[in-house]
């Protein structure tokens, strides 16, 4: 027993952590904060099957399938977690109260109105980065906008460009998204 506890934890535990680094490789996408979570978890899977090894095979096979098991566990419950918070979100293109004219975006005070700021302005005093941005913009999109600015509904602008209400969800986000209205900024 002493010899697996020396070995593994020679040079600040790097025996285990090479084996911890190992498994998390085949699951990726892992931060150095939640790699430092599975080193802990590590050393109590090591100090667990220390306790329970019985020389039936190496301790190094039985290490790795106990700690290679832990890992699973650690990371179902992780993504468990995730998709409990991901049913929990909510766009900011929902209607309010099932109005389809009232979303919870427009609930949100800010005092930036990018219909506000091309109807401010003719088209030829726009600025550079009004011009980016309504270069980014589909012509679909553009015609969302100049609609959405001229008092037109969501169900008129619908009916008037022919598009279904997903088609029209997806031209609104496009033009309120952060990386079309970034340039405005």
């Amino acid at each position: 027993m002493d010899k697996n506890l020396s070995t593994y934890y020679a040079d600040n535990a790097a025996k285990l952590h090479r084996i911890v680094d190992k498994l998390l490789l085949k699951f990726g996408g892992i931060s150095d904060k939640d790699v430092d979570d599975f080193y802990s978890l590590a050393n109590e899977v090591f100090v667990d099957a220390m306790r329970r090894y019985d020389d039936t095979q190496s301790f190094d096979a039985y290490l790795y399938s106990c700690l290679l098991n832990k890992i699973k566990t650690e990371m179902t419950r992780r993504n468990r977690e995730k998709r409990k918070l991901d049913r929990l979100t909510v766009s900011i293109d929902m209607p309010v109260d099932h109005e389809e004219d009232c979303t919870i975006g427009d609930m949100i005070a800010d005092d930036f109105i990018i219909e506000k700021e091309l109807i401010d302005r003719d088209e030829e005093g726009y600025s550079r980065r009004m011009r980016l941005y309504l270069d980014r913009l589909s012509n679909l999109q553009k015609e969302v906008l100049r609609l959405n600015m001229d008092g037109y509904l969501p169900n008129e602008i619908r009916e008037e460009l022919h598009i279904s209400e997903k088609q029209y969800a997806d031209c609104y986000a496009a033009i309120h998204s952060y990386r079309n209205v970034s340039v405005l900024l």
